[in-house]
């Protein structure tokens, strides 16, 4: 994980499968307990995510939102955006483009 400005950046890679998703949840929880104003997940080197790590997303996003952190998620390879769009979840999610533009989101 990275900071820029008031923003972490987190750049998980590969797949995000029942075997890394523990290990992304770990992380992700662990920034969150630090309370940032804003947690950019940026996917663009995940070209694969199963069930597992939509979950771990939505369990980091219900975090986020009790400690009035805003998720921002960035850099969604179309296979991974099919995966939300088809859990209805892209309306849930502020997906943005880029890290830039999850700056400003």
């Amino acid at each position: 994980a990275e900071q820029r400005g008031t923003a972490t950046v987190v750049l998980p890679s590969g797949e995000i499968d029942l075997n890394a998703s523990p290990i992304l949840r770990q992380e992700l929880k662990r920034i969150l307990t630090s309370r940032p104003q804003k947690l950019i997940v940026n996917l663009a080197g995940v070209a694969y995510m199963d069930s597992s790590g939509v979950a771990t997303l939505v369990e980091a996003m219900q975090i986020a939102r009790k400690s009035s952190t805003r998720l921002v998620l960035c850099g969604m390879q179309d296979k991974v955006r099919s995966i939300f769009e088809i859990a209805r979840l892209e309306t849930v999610f502020t997906i943005v483009a880029d890290v830039d533009a999850a700056m400003t989101a």
